[in-house]
């Protein structure tokens, strides 16, 4: 005989799990976005047949080069692991702004792996902070060493880091790929060597995220010098540096390198240079007046 506890719970229904409630938003999410989209926004011709608002499932399909089946199953709310390729594709083909873009990867449970032009982190109060400090270079940076965001100074210390596309701000592609980055280091090696130890111990708590390994396997591509580095399995932790630079306009600067944290744990952090004598200090202030003249003339 059974009490009527054990019948309550027998008959009591299964909670939702997560993932069956993160499949179904992000199905009612691609249908939304889906019919919202006119045929014309995106090139294809409306017909005198269209009864589907929007766009239909096999033109998002075509759109995007995912199969026409895989993207019905993703609208059905299928069990499927979803790439940060196919999410890629569909954020561009369904016209998705950075804010819409965030919301799709963050329902498909996948860390975008692409650095975004604008961060939360990177409030008006922030960007004044590092304008503040000038002459002192300064920037924002995240655990993967995106660099987020920089004052004038920051941006022609090591390169004119405006050209730089925004995808490629990273300190370890731009220290491992970028010739002018390079020539800027003075000790360069060791440096290479100190960032990716430090890589290393980040990653520790992102082994899995798809960002990070992306990041990784393009640097072991594109880089033998990291390659051969990070067989060496070093590991240090985050602390003040002395660091000399080379700077094309102003010649030798030394600084000591200082990391200011936003969160608990290792997040977003203020990255600053502080001049380590007076003839940096000096050439930092030339340094930050050769920037706001050139700021100047762009305008």
């Amino acid at each position: 005989m059974t009490t009527m506890a054990e019948e309550t719970a027998v008959r009591a229904p299964e909670a939702p799990r997560d993932g069956d409630v993160r499949r179904h938003e992000l199905a009612a999410f691609l249908r939304s976005r889906r019919e919202r989209i006119a045929p014309e926004q995106v090139g294809l011709p409306r017909g005198r047949r269209r009864r589907t608002p929007g766009l239909r499932r096999e033109e998002v399909a075509q759109l995007s080069a995912v199969g026409v089946t895989w993207y019905t199953w993703l609208e059905q709310a299928r069990d499927i692991q979803v790439s940060v390729q196919v999410l890629d594709a569909l954020a561009r083909a369904l016209l998705l702004d950075p804010g819409e873009r965030a919301h799709l990867f963050q329902l498909a449970g996948v860390a975008d792996p692409t650095p975004a032009t604008t961060c939360p982190s990177v409030t008006p109060a922030m960007r004044a902070v590092l304008e503040q400090v000038e002459p002192f270079p300064a920037c924002l940076q995240n655990s993967r060493y995106d660099i987020l965001a920089y004052n004038r100074t920051y941006g022609l210390l090591l390169c004119d880091l405006d050209t730089v596309p925004p995808e490629n701000r990273n300190c370890m592609v731009l220290s491992y790929t970028h010739a002018e980055w390079q020539s800027s280091i003075v000790h360069l090696e060791e440096t290479q060597r100190l960032i990716a130890a430090r890589f290393r111990a980040a990653m520790a708590g992102h082994l899995t995220e798809p960002a990070w390994k992306m990041l990784l396997k393009r640097l072991c591509t594109e880089s033998p010098e990291f390659r051969a580095t990070w067989d060496r399995h070093e590991v240090v932790s985050h602390r003040t540096k002395r660091k000399e630079f080379l700077n094309r306009h102003v010649g030798r600067i030394a600084v000591d390198h200082t990391d200011l944290w936003l969160t608990p744990g290792a997040g977003p952090r203020i990255v600053t240079y502080v001049p380590a004598d007076e003839e940096s200090r000096e050439r930092l202030e030339r340094l930050r007046v050769i920037a706001v003249e050139r700021e100047a003339a762009a305008v």
